[in-house]
């Protein structure tokens, strides 16, 4: 990411942004890159059960006044929907060392779906969100 300056008296000093997030959870590790050797992000999953890795366009990201959303597929089906994980990224200024410890959120959310129109009624979404731990930080990639 590029490198913003930050008027401290008289004296400019640089001030990163993190492209490295490293987190985990209850069962979840995740990794998310802003960019990578290729120029493309990278999002790494894993839960109890499975371990996924996305790039490019797989994963989608808005920036919103509580933080950035990062979204990824985890499953889909034809006939009964799917699930996504996002990752509720909060806004980082690192310190000299280019690392900080940081809090952030997952949210897995099942999008119900059913082909028969009538069982497509009340709450198609349900939401679970895990606490995430884990260091936000400065790579040259």
């Amino acid at each position: 990411m590029a490198t913003a300056q930050e008027k401290i008296g008289s004296a400019a000093r640089p001030v990163n942004t993190p492209d490295l997030y490293q987190l985990h959870g209850d069962q979840l590790h995740i990794t998310y890159s802003t960019t990578s050797i290729d120029g493309k992000p990278r999002f790494d999953y894993q839960d109890a059960s499975q371990t996924l890795a996305f790039e490019g366009d797989q994963i989608r990201t808005i920036t919103t006044e509580i933080g950035t959303l990062v979204t990824v597929t985890i499953c889909m089906t034809i006939d009964r929907g799917s699930t996504t994980f996002t990752l509720l990224v909060p806004t980082v200024n690192l310190d000299p060392s280019n690392q900080v410890r940081i809090e952030a959120k997952g949210i897995t959310t099942i999008h119900r779906f059913s082909i028969v129109p009538a069982f497509n009624q009340g709450q198609t979404e349900l939401y679970t969100v895990s606490p995430l731990t884990g260091t936000a930080s400065f790579v040259n990639f």
